[in-house]
């Protein structure tokens, strides 16, 4: 079957979310949705997930799933936001764990926060699938960029998170802890063996140099020709070297800290203190 995507631009982030829609029917599942968050004030907004809620609304569907590829160092996680309002249930890979048990240690956050993957309402693990009313959905592990990545092929359609960028962008960095190129490579090799007509929906878009316009659809077929990283039979080898080298000039994403101690979580704040504030913690130099 042929979903129905329909795509949301969060500008602070470059984040693409999606809303994924039975073509046959009612049901949908949100993908990769963004909690607006203000470091400067600490302040988070709802503004780009009530976009969701409203498009949910109006054209009366029913969200079953509120997906989530990975866990994103550079946008907060609005899933529980989302649960609460239009329902659905919190997916991610089961590699959530490494990813836990890593920055549970980054942010001292002691035993009383779970390493088990427990704050989300399913882990995925490879061969996995899911229905989205009578569309199927497949899960492939595709980690590199992070341990716990995943994609899900969705019809015709595979939502790659940030493993892969549009054809002239390339490919995710793979310097975060638990990262791998290698590894990546491996992954990417698992997507693009998927037929080439699969259109692939990217997780960020950044406008490569010379293009006017944000992109964030392509196919298969395009990226084992065209991908400026690991198209027209680049190897394993090439690879690596390019992607260690690009890494090692890199920055840290402006909202990694208070994304990765919120999303490693499903998506929720740290608990309350005794007075019923939130803080996020400030590990320093530690990344």
């Amino acid at each position: 079957m042929i979903p129905k995507v329909h795509a949301f631009f969060d500008d602070a982030t470059n984040t693409i979310s999606y809303v994924v829609r039975d073509p046959a029917g009612s049901a949908c599942a949100v993908i990769d949705s963004v909690l607006d968050f203000d470091y400067a004030s600490g302040r988070t907004d709802t503004r780009s997930a009530d976009a969701v809620i409203a498009f949910v609304r109006d054209n009366g569907l029913k969200v079953e799933w509120l997906l989530e590829t990975h866990v994103h160092a550079d946008h907060l996680s609005a899933a529980p936001y989302l649960q609460r309002e239009i329902g659905g249930r919190i997916g991610i890979g089961d590699r959530i764990t490494v990813v836990q048990d890593t920055f549970g240690k980054v942010f001292n956050e002691g035993t009383e926060f779970r390493r088990d993957g427990s704050q989300f309402d399913r882990l995925f693990v490879e061969g996995d699938s899911l229905h989205i009313g009578q569309l199927r959905g497949d899960v492939l592990h595709t980690p590199g960029h992070t341990p716990a990545c995943l994609t899900y092929v969705i019809g015709d359609a595979a939502f790659v998170g940030d493993t892969l960028f549009m054809p002239d962008f390339g490919t995710a960095r793979c310097d975060f802890p638990g990262g791998s190129s290698g590894t990546m490579f491996a992954s990417i090799q698992k997507i693009l063996a998927l037929p080439d007509a699969t259109r692939i929906f990217v997780g960020h878009d950044y406008k490569a140099p010379g293009r006017d316009e944000y992109a964030w659809e392509t196919t298969v077929g395009e990226q084992k020709a065209r991908n400026i990283h690991v198209g027209g039979g680049t190897s394993a080898e090439d690879f690596v070297k390019m992607r260690d080298a690009r890494d090692a000039t890199l920055g840290m994403p402006k909202l990694i800290i208070p994304s990765l101690q919120v999303n490693m979580r499903a998506g929720q704040m740290p608990p309350e203190d005794e007075n019923g504030d939130v803080f996020l913690k400030v590990p320093v130099n530690k990344l």
